[in-house]
């Protein structure tokens, strides 16, 4: 396992180079998923605009007006969050390197420069936007197309999945929580159905509030929100994060004995965690691999999520009615979680006499969700085709 670029580079190249060390795995597939997703989104946005079926909004934007205080008030709050973690990195750069996510995440940094920096840049825009003030502020409109929103929408959604996995990961280990309220700002613990609903939802408030009609909106995303999280499970895997799946001692069965053992049964050696046994002779700060191995599942629902969208992107173009794709989204997902949970490793609630995970619990709710849209979204369609005619 690569708990960062520098092992990866290690292990492939026999390259060393220390500030490889900043760059980890896991939050680097993280971001490419998000990259990832953003061109898959953007591609479909586009089609459905060379179709005439999303049209470009008009919007007000006023040249000459002096700052106003959202403007001022969001330019202070930028400045201030980068240097008040940046200068407190830079202050404490070993914290940082042996741990990236965990300090941007935590509430550790300098108060004095990112007070410093927010006065400064507020009252930068404050003198760029008198400069530039006119008389009579005058009103122009111009046209905004979906596609062009694509960055603002990969930015809420990072946002919007970060504080919902979080949020999740709480309620699903809410006794730690309760002993340790300071967990929610820590790197670790991220529960994906919070990312996805809280995500999404925040997603769609903003493309609302844009004019992007919400059943075209959610369809343009399926292919995209599958995409990265079979980008996503790669950074799992890569690290060895934990989110593995049960202990699988038994021997590979005959059937898949052209697939590589690993596949089968794996230890994850060097991983993020330092679960498991040391491994001999080994020397750095991950130095352990599990035994017995286990269920590769991040392996798993990589290829499983690829072929989920592969799937969805050919069906994107065959289906006309609105809603439709995004349904055979949830019903995909609905049926890969489920799956997937049987053997992963997850905490269990204990309900009805049966033991079940938290996504086992929501899983069956985006199939049969999924299920109920289809047969809606499609009697819907054909109605008003019929009516229509």
């Amino acid at each position: 396992m690569y708990a960062s670029a520098y092992e990866l580079f290690d292990a492939w190249f026999g390259i060393k180079f220390g500030p490889l060390k900043l760059v980890h795995t896991f939050g680097a597939m993280m971001a490419i998923s998000f990259f990832a997703a953003a061109w898959a989104l953007s591609k479909e946005l586009k089609r459905k605009e060379e179709e005439g079926i999303l049209k470009p909004m008009p919007a007000d934007t006023w040249t000459g007006q002096r700052a106003s205080t959202s403007e001022l008030v969001e330019a202070f709050v930028i400045a201030f969050l980068i240097f008040f973690k940046l200068v407190y990195i830079a202050l404490n750069f070993e914290e940082f390197k042996n741990d990236p996510q965990g300090t941007l995440l935590s509430l550790k940094g300098n108060l004095i420069s990112g007070l410093a920096a927010g006065a400064l840049y507020a009252f930068l825009i404050y003198r760029d936007k008198n400069k530039k003030r006119l008389p009579n502020p005058k009103m122009e409109t111009v046209l905004v197309y979906p596609h062009q929103l694509v960055g603002n929408i990969t930015l809420i959604a990072a946002i919007g999945g970060i504080i919902g996995a979080k949020l999740f990961d709480a309620l699903e280990n809410y006794q730690d929580f309760f002993n340790n309220p300071a967990m929610i700002f820590s790197s670790s613990g991220l529960t994906v159905y919070g990312g996805l609903i809280v995500g999404a939802i925040s997603v769609l408030v903003y493309t609302h509030k844009k004019g992007i009609p919400l059943l075209h909106m959610v369809d343009a995303a399926a292919p995209s929100m599958i995409l990265a999280y079979a980008v996503g499970r790669i950074g799992c895997q890569m690290a060895g994060d934990g989110d593995w799946g049960i202990a699988n001692p038994n021997p590979k069965p005959a059937f898949l004995s052209f697939l590589p053992d690993w596949m089968w049964s794996f230890g994850y050696p060097h991983n993020v965690e330092r679960a498991g046994i040391p491994i001999p002779g080994c020397t750095g700060d991950y130095c352990t691999v599990l035994s017995p191995g286990v269920f590769p599942t991040p392996f798993y629902e990589t290829i499983m999520g690829l072929i989920i969208f592969f799937i969805l992107w050919k069906m994107r173009k065959k289906i006309h009615a609105p809603g439709v794709l995004f349904c055979w989204y949830l019903v995909f997902n609905g049926i890969e979680r489920f799956s997937i949970e049987l053997i992963r490793v997850n905490i269990k609630y204990h309900i009805f006499g049966f033991d079940v995970t938290q996504a086992q619990l929501i899983s069956p709710m985006f199939f049969l969700l999924g299920v109920i849209g289809i047969i809606y979204f499609t009697k819907k369609y054909k109605n008003h085709a019929h009516e229509a005619t």
